[in-house]
């Protein structure tokens, strides 16, 4: 009789169990242009690839939510059987991947919270991932910790885990983020940006200014983008495990937000970290996103340029109310 691969069950996770066997996955012109299709990446860099080597001195920047969709996609080896997923926190870059690069995770439990049962549900925990992104030369890409809600596979289990997950996770505080940044950006001419690309940069923003995105994003090829990044957790792409409408992959819902922030801000030059990401709802294949933009605060960089501290709340429409579905708060880089 065969077999049913499948990935872990909440009791089945220890604190400290480790996964690292999802394959590598090199990013490619061809994965980025899909990539853009389903999310509409509109920063400069990625998409020009002229601008990208000047700025750069060489190269093509990656797409930044292509490198993390990708890192969470690989990460899925834990949350195949994920029913949602709560929150992200600290993602930082420790380096800025080029086409070309590949991309290497390793995925640890770090802490464990079984909830409080609920009369007609199955029983779910919440276990926290730290997941850590390497290049095909070993060099660290990313850092990050993300909450996934899982089922137990035996409803009467009691695991006993009950962390303190307010305290995983902490973000970077503003003097480590323009640190970091700068050593990230370190050769980079953003002067050449700022020379090349004519409106609103750094020296033009203020912190307080807020923007309303004009129009929305439909959510399409859901299931497609999951597969793009492999990510296999069943409710984006079985109806049957998402109890109806398939559950769209969260790096969707932040993609499409990136989208239309740099709609918004169209010279944002890239994202370095987020402070954290909140999803507070869920979002369907065909719902349409909306989102406000406000610049939080703002720090120059020693070179010229500085990083804004942003914040997207995005609401979904799919039916006559729209609904909050996501509080992201992030930090870009602008020349």
């Amino acid at each position: 009789m065969a077999g049913i691969s499948e990935g872990p069950y909440f009791e089945e996770l220890a604190v400290g169990r480790v996964f690292d066997a999802a394959p590598g996955v090199t990013l490619t012109e061809g994965m980025a242009a899909a990539h853009q299709a389903v999310v509409g990446d509109r920063l400069r860099l990625p998409l020009d690839a002229h601008l990208s080597r000047e700025v750069l001195g060489g190269g093509t920047l990656a797409h930044p939510a292509l490198v993390w969709d990708v890192a969470i996609g690989q990460s899925t080896l834990v949350t195949h059987h994920a029913k949602a997923n709560l929150f992200y926190r600290g993602l930082a870059f420790r380096r800025l991947p080029l086409i070309g690069d590949t991309l290497r995770t390793r995925t640890e439990v770090v802490a464990l919270r079984q909830n409080r049962p609920r009369p007609g549900r199955r029983p779910t925990g919440l276990a926290v991932l730290r997941i850590t992104t390497a290049d095909h030369d070993g060099r660290p890409v990313l850092d990050f910790r993300r909450c996934a809600m899982i089922p137990l596979r035996d409803h009467g289990a009691r695991t006993g885990h009950d962390a303190d997950l307010e305290v995983v996770g902490a973000s970077a505080t503003g003097a480590d983020l323009a640190g970091r940044a700068a050593g990230l950006l370190d050769g980079w001419r953003l002067d050449r940006f700022r020379e090349r690309v004519a409106g609103r940069h750094f020296a033009d923003v203020t912190a307080g200014d807020r923007w309303q995105v004009g129009g929305g994003d439909v959510v399409s090829a859901a299931p497609e983008l999951a597969r793009l990044t492999v990510n296999i957790a069943q409710v984006h792409h079985d109806t049957r495990e998402a109890g109806g409408p398939r559950l769209v992959y969260g790096g969707h819902t932040i993609g499409l937000a990136l989208s239309q922030a740099a709609r918004a801000l169209p010279n944002l030059v890239t994202v370095v970290a987020w402070h954290g990401c909140d999803h507070l709802g869920p979002v369907h294949e065909g719902d349409t996103l909306t989102s406000e933009i406000t610049v939080e605060r703002r720090q120059g960089l020693p070179g010229g340029g500085g990083l804004v501290h942003l914040r997207s709340v995005v609401e979904a429409v799919s039916g006559a109310d729209p609904a909050a579905v996501l509080d992201w708060r992030f930090v870009a880089v602008m020349a």
